[in-house]
C-alpha cells in the first residue's frame, strides 16, 4: 500500500528580469506506511524544495508547481488551502533543519506544542498541557513541566530539536518529513535523535522521508534511497543495493568522498571535481556531465532517462565496478 505518491513534480522559481530557475525537475517517488525513504544529494540539488512542495509550504507568488502529490489518494497540489491546513499537523508533519528558525522565539515551548493539540485534536488547555508534557518526556527532555514554561533560547540545540520533533509528533502523523534533522547537532545528540525517529517508525508505522547529505545517516536509517542532482533523481535503489554496488558516477563520488577510519594517516580524500554550479541544462544533456569522470560524447548532447525498476538509473555510462566503500551506519 502506498501512502504518498509523487509523480513528475516540478518546481520553477520565477523572478522578473532573470531566467527561470527549475529547482525540481520531474521528481517522482512513493512512500509506504512504516517505510523510511531517503533523499540524498549535495546542497542545492532540490531536496528541501521537494519537501516544501509536498507540504504545500512554498510561496504562491513567483513559484510554479506542477505534477502530482497524492497523499492516501488525495491530491495535495490542488487541495484548497483550508483543507490542506487541516491535513498539515494532523496527518502530515515536518521537522526542519534549524529549530531556532522554526520555533517562535517569543512564545514558550509549551504554547507552541499545545496549540497543535488544541487545533487538531480538540483538547482543552489542561488536557493539551498534560499531553505536551508527556510528549516532551517521550522525546527525552528532562523535567518537562519546567521546559514547557521556557523559551527556545533557554534550551540547548538538542532540546530545541527534540521539542520540534515533539510538536511534529503531537497528532501522531501518518507521514513525517525530516529535513536534515541532525545537521546542527553534535554526534551524541545526532544518535539520540535518529534513534527516536527509528522508534517512531517502528512503533506507529509512520512513513518517514529523511532528507540528508550524510550517507552514514542513510546507511543506518533508510529502506530506499533516492539520489538527487540538479533537481532530478539520478539513481534510486534499496539501501543495500545502492551501497553495495552504486551505478551512477555521482553516487560513487559521494561514497568515495566519505572519510574512512580504516585508511592510513595521510590518505587523501577523493572529492567530486568541480561544484554543483558546474552543470548544463537537463534539456541539453546530463547535468552532471561537466563533473563526471565517466563522461562520453552522448552525455552532452542527449538527456538520459531514469530507467530500471528496483534499481533505477539515469546515466549513459554507469559504473561497472564493485562497491566503492562501506559506510558505517549512524
Amino acid at each position: 500500500m502506498t501512502l504518498l505518491r509523487v509523480e513528475d513534480l516540478t518546481v520553477v522559481f520565477r523572478q522578473r528580469g532573470r531566467p527561470d530557475v527549475r529547482a525540481v525537475d520531474g521528481v517522482g517517488f512513493s512512500v509506504a506506511p512504516g517505510e523510511t525513504v531517503g533523499l540524498v544529494g549535495e546542497s542545492g540539488c532540490g531536496k528541501s524544495v521537494t519537501s516544501l512542495a509536498v507540504m504545500g509550504l512554498l510561496p504562491r507568488r513567483g513559484v510554479r508547481v506542477e505534477g502530482s502529490v497524492a497523499f492516501d489518494g488525495t491530491e495535495l497540489l490542488t487541495l484548497p488551502p483550508d483543507k490542506l491546513r487541516t491535513l498539515r499537523g494532523r496527518e502530515l508533519a515536518v521537522v526542519f533543519q534549524d529549530p531556532m528558525t522554526s520555533l517562535n522565539p517569543v512564545v514558550p515551548i509549551g504554547r507552541q506544542v499545545t496549540e497543535v493539540l488544541v487545533r487538531h485534536r480538540g483538547l482543552n488547555e489542561g488536557e493539551a498541557r498534560r499531553e505536551a508534557g508527556d510528549l516532551l518526556r517521550r522525546v527525552g527532555i528532562p523535567d518537562p513541566s519546567r521546559r514547557l514554561r521556557e523559551y527556545p533560547h533557554q534550551l540547548s540545540g538538542g532540546m530545541r530539536q527534540r521539542a520540534l520533533i515533539a510538536t511534529a509528533l503531537a497528532c501522531r502523523p501518518r507521514l513525517l518529513i525530516a529535513d536534515e534533522p541532525t545537521t546542527a547537532l553534535d554526534v551524541t545528540i545526532q544518535a539520540q535523535i535518529l534513534e527516536l525517529l527509528k522508534t517512531l517508525v517502528a512503533e506507529s508505522g509512520t512513513a518517514l522521508i529523511l532528507i540528508t547529505h550524510d550517507l552514514g545517516v542513510v546507511a543506518g536509517m533508510c529502506d530506499t534511497v533516492h539520489v538527487m542532482y540538479a533537481g532530478r533523481i539520478v539513481e534510486r535503489a534499496p539501501r543495500h543495493d545502492l551501497f553495495g554496488a552504486p551505478r551512477h558516477p555521482y553516487t560513487g563520488g559521494l561514497l568515495a568522498s566519505v572519510p574512512r577510519l580504516d585508511q592510513p594517516r595521510g590518505t587523501r580524500l577523493a572529492p567530486i571535481a568541480g561544484s554543483p554550479r558546474d552543470t548544463i541544462a537537463w534539456a541539453r544533456g546530463c547535468a552532471f556531465a561537466p563533473r563526471c569522470p565517466n563522461r562520453v560524447d552522448e552525455c552532452t548532447c542527449a538527456t538520459p532517462e531514469l530507467l530500471g525498476g528496483r534499481h533505477g538509473l539515469r546515466c549513459f555510462n554507469p559504473l561497472r565496478s564493485g562497491p566503492v566503500q562501506e559506510v558505517a551506519p549512524r
